[in-house]
């Protein structure tokens, strides 16, 4: 293992049907406030496996806390996870970092949008992890075992939101898979039909209605219409309460992600009568299809401008082929008295599924720098 070239480390990306955005070489560019290094594993002169590194030096310390958000990117199905992680840890270890911590891309179970909606009317559930999955990975069960005997230790705090990246998350599937094993993309109508009665009826109001959507064709046209979105996304942060990102975030985001490959990130805009009434990004990566931002309109709500960009956003991940479009994060919470319970009602409108990773994991290096760091961590917040 040892580190690669950024053109090396693309490359094995495009090979691949799905790697998280948060692994290729341009999110290194995004968070310019990090230290960033690309690394890939070799077996017989082979690339066999890589990652983005992302370093934060300690203040006043050349040590740092190396960080693989959604990653790294290897066959988490080898059963020898060791071989992998131990080169992996030796080689940070000379880098400086006095810790490791990473989000393996691996799930460990998933829920159906209907058991999900018996567990919400159910007073007994309060969480998805007292419901029966649908599914469990032998994979994702095996993976947190051996980690846990490799030393590493889980992130994941109340509620599933880790100290990076959320554990649990909504997808909508856009393929299956035949008795044969053959990939079976669906279609729109498939992906309608399984959408509750609510959302079809947004979806279809919003055309009518009047809701014209379009999506930006190249990187210029982004940059062009950014300052469009950003405004209505800090309308959107008064409105809500979070702690909107600066314009010159998204700004080096659409630039790094859109010169890596000019169909990773394109800007959605949705009008009503020229007013612009919601506002989208949205990422690909082969097989995979994400929603990562979004703003809305107080005002015309009733034409369902939201729906109507989201749904030009889900077209636009079938025509490509993708095999999954991704709604991010959700917590794990199904009771009726938690505020986030709402994000998981609009969700689950969408007829896809929640499903949980085996969420963050820290390794530490030297573990009085590590205390150090978890007891700043604790004070901050």
């Amino acid at each position: 293992m040892r580190a690669i070239a950024e053109n090396e480390h693309l490359d094995f990306i495009r090979g691949r049907r799905s790697a998280s955005f948060l692994q290729t070489p341009a999110w290194g560019r995004v968070k310019s406030e990090w230290r960033r290094e690309s690394i890939g594993w070799h077996r017989d002169g082979e690339l066999v496996g890589v990652g983005l590194v992302l370093y934060r030096q300690l203040p006043r310390l050349r040590r740092y806390l190396a960080y693989l958000p959604e990653g790294p990117v290897i066959d988490w199905d080898d059963e020898e996870l060791a071989a992998w992680l131990t080169p992996l840890t030796a080689h940070l270890k000379k880098q400086g970092a006095f810790g490791v911590r990473m989000g393996p891309p691996v799930l460990t179970r998933r829920w159906d949008a209907a058991q999900v909606k018996q567990g919400i009317a159910d007073d007994s559930v309060r969480r998805l992890g007292d419901l029966a999955p649908l599914e469990r990975s032998h994979t994702g069960a095996r993976v947190v075992s051996l980690l846990h005997e490799l030393g590493w230790k889980p992130q994941t705090v109340e509620g599933g939101f880790a100290a990076g990246q959320p554990q649990y998350n909504f997808q909508i599937p856009l393929s299956t898979t035949n008795d044969a094993g053959e990939r079976v993309q669906r279609t729109e109508d498939d992906v309608l039909a399984g959408m509750n009665q609510q959302w079809r009826r947004n979806i279809k109001k919003a055309a009518p209605e009047g809701v014209e959507v379009t999506a930006s064709a190249s990187v210029d046209e982004a940059l062009d219409q950014l300052k469009l979105f950003h405004d209505l996304y800090l309308h959107t942060a008064e409105r809500d309460h979070f702690m909107p990102r600066p314009l010159s975030y998204f700004r080096t985001m659409v630039e790094a992600l859109g010169n890596e490959d000019p169909d990773r990130i394109r800007l959605y805009l949705a009008r009503h009568e020229g007013d612009l009434v919601a506002a989208t990004i949205g990422i690909r990566v082969g097989g995979h299809a994400w929603y990562s931002y979004g703003a809305s309109s107080t005002e015309k709500r009733e034409v369902r401008g939201s729906n109507g960009v989201q749904w030009a956003m889900i077209r636009d991940a079938l025509a490509a082929g993708a095999d999954v479009y991704d709604l991010r994060g959700i917590t794990d919470t199904l009771d009726a008295d938690d505020p986030h319970l709402g994000l998981i009602q609009v969700k689950v409108g969408t007829g896809g599924e929640a499903v949980e990773y085996v969420g963050e994991w820290d390794l530490p290096i030297n573990r009085p720098l590590y205390k150090a760091f978890e007891l700043y961590l604790r004070r901050r917040g």
